[in-house]
């Protein structure tokens, strides 16, 4: 899928590929505190019930990767489990594009409603995700360690 951005940036976003892990790993232990490892990427792009995408910036004929999110489908829902765009393009809408476009290929696979943790001190990705249709339903207590912290679980029906 393609959009162009305000600045008039093109981005696109495809299925994660081989080619694609070694900067989402780079951006994986930039973002993350328990970080999954290059290996456990290429495991999972492999699997039928997952569905991961990247989000590439074009420019000059070049192409650069600047966000990725993975999802576990099961049956008719889609659990989003990592979400990253990197800090230098946050708030230029990639990730609402990113998630928005992911979610429709998950719908093309049979999903119709979807799940993910957050931290509840995040409230960037909180916003995104409301932005997205997501609503709080409750709460995993110390989900999260390195910090230990509760996750808001949200859900889109």
């Amino acid at each position: 899928m393609e959009y162009t951005l305000s600045n008039g940036e093109r981005l696109t976003i495809e299925p994660m590929a081989v080619e694609d892990l070694d900067w989402v790993a780079a951006l994986e232990q930039d973002t993350f505190s328990l970080p999954w490892s290059k290996e456990a990427f290429f495991d999972e792009i492999g699997l039928p019930d997952r569905l991961f995408v990247v989000a590439k910036l074009h420019a000059n004929g070049q192409a650069v990767g600047v966000g990725y999110s993975g999802m576990f489908l099961s049956f008719e829902e889609g659990d989003i489990t990592n979400v990253a765009v990197s800090p230098k393009v946050r708030g230029q809408g990639i990730g609402y594009h990113m998630l928005n476009s992911q979610m429709e290929m998950a719908k093309e696979r049979g999903a119709d409603c979807f799940t993910l943790e957050v931290r509840v001190s995040n409230e960037g990705a909180i916003h995104l995700y409301e932005k997205l249709g997501f609503e709080g339903v409750g709460v995993r207590r110390n989900f999260y360690e390195k910090p230990v912290e509760d996750a808001l679980i949200m859900w889109k029906r």
